[in-house]
């Protein structure tokens, strides 16, 4: 029996000595298969992309630009009008209800030219009956109001002193998030202060905070007293006024709110030459559309604006828009919200004329609308909505 299967064992015998050789000379191709990460390392070293040491250069560049702003308001105390009761003011003397005090607060501001033009919020000054400026080198002037946009709350004052320094502005459009920023101001009235942080997002709005809105968020600490100020970029240009913060404690919490150069620059300007900021108006009432309403109307997309009323004689009234249209187009750019829409026109000089595209009954029109001034809404006349756009929820925008 043996023997019948003798001629097998030198060859079981070779495989099983080839065998053990591959898997000591090859032992790879036995091992389970694995799939391995991918994993990107960069030969840059920690020192090759450190910043500078010291921003003292940036700050020595600006510092001297922004000042402190001091306002004082006389508040009369016949405003409470329980003193105007006869029979509450017999029990008191006969001046009591008409004393007056004085109310102060504090702010900052920039110079923005050699001719003593200085640009602030509006809140810092708004109601204000004088306003005192304190430069860096320890002069002091009464400041005028050139004027004020509530809008933006933006302010320009006027001083009036020799050899005045100006900050250098550097355009908001290229700033980037990641971006290094100094806050400087006046803080809680402690004096001029300096705080680093880096731009945290751009183009910040529907904050409730202003009209229009389109802020730098940094996290630079911003308190109160900061609002008016200046916000830098690491060359020392000025890239922002500083507004507002998101606070639950009323001190910095990270989250502060610019004005973009860009912004300040052109309110600016238009106070200076006209006495009042220019900006284009369309003369709707506008509101977004919701999933309800755009199957209502047959639309597969909810982008778009309802048009809840149309102001007489307007622009879009003479152009033929109707309420109860849906704007899908501006300017051949897609609606994203009301917002962006009624900004973009703001931004449009007077007599620019702009194509739109709407939805009216089933099917898209296209129009072309001459921008006009925006006038004193309080005075323009609007026709009743149209009562399909009565049914949304939304709040009405007005661009």
């Amino acid at each position: 029996m043996i023997q019948r299967f003798a001629f097998l064992v030198w060859p079981i015998l070779s495989g099983i000595l080839a065998a053990v050789a591959l898997l000591i000379y090859l032992p790879d191709m036995f091992a389970p298969q694995t799939s391995t990460p991918q994993i990107r390392q960069t030969a840059t070293s920690y020192n090759d992309v450190r910043g500078p040491f010291s921003y003292a250069d940036a700050v020595e560049h600006a510092a001297s630009s922004v000042v402190n702003i001091y306002t004082r308001t006389v508040v009369p105390s016949s405003n409470n009008q329980i003193y105007n009761d006869p029979d509450i003011r017999k029990y008191y003397d006969a001046n009591t209800g008409h004393k007056e005090r004085i109310q102060s607060s504090l702010g900052s501001g920039v110079i923005l030219s050699p001719e003593g033009y200085i640009a602030t919020n509006n809140h810092v000054i708004s109601g204000a009956d004088s306003i005192v400026v304190a430069l860096q080198d320890g002069r002091e002037a009464t400041a005028t109001v050139v004027g004020n946009d509530p809008d933006t709350d933006l302010a320009v004052l006027k001083i009036n002193l020799p050899q005045l320094p100006s900050i250098t502005i550097s355009s908001s459009a290229n700033l980037r998030v990641g971006d290094v920023t100094l806050a400087i101001g006046n803080p809680f009235g402690v004096g001029q202060t300096v705080t680093m942080g880096i731009i945290s997002a751009t183009g910040r709005n529907q904050l409730g905070l202003n009209t229009y809105e389109d802020f730098i968020q940094t996290d630079a600490a911003i308190n109160p007293g900061n609002s008016g100020g200046a916000l830098i970029n690491a060359q020392g240009n000025l890239i922002g006024i500083n507004t507002a913060i998101f606070t639950r404690s009323g001190g910095s919490q990270g989250i502060g709110f610019a004005i973009p150069s860009d912004q300040a620059q052109q309110v600016m300007q238009d106070l200076i030459e006209h006495g009042r900021v220019i900006r284009g108006w369309v003369g709707v009432e506008a509101q977004e559309i919701t999933p309800e309403l755009a199957e209502s109307f047959g639309l597969k997309d909810t982008k778009g604006l309802i048009i809840a009323g149309i102001f007489r004689n307007g622009p879009a009234h003479q152009a033929g828009l109707l309420p109860g249209d849906i704007l899908l187009e501006i300017g051949g750019k897609k609606i994203v919200n009301s917002y962006n829409s009624m900004y973009s026109v703001a931004r449009m000089p007077p007599g620019t004329i702009i194509p739109v595209k709407v939805w009216r009954n089933g099917e898209v029109i296209e129009l072309d609308i001459a921008v006009a001034e925006r006038p004193a809404i309080d005075n323009a006349v609007k026709e009743v909505p149209a009562t399909k756009a009565d049914e949304a929820n939304s709040d009405n925008v007005k661009p």
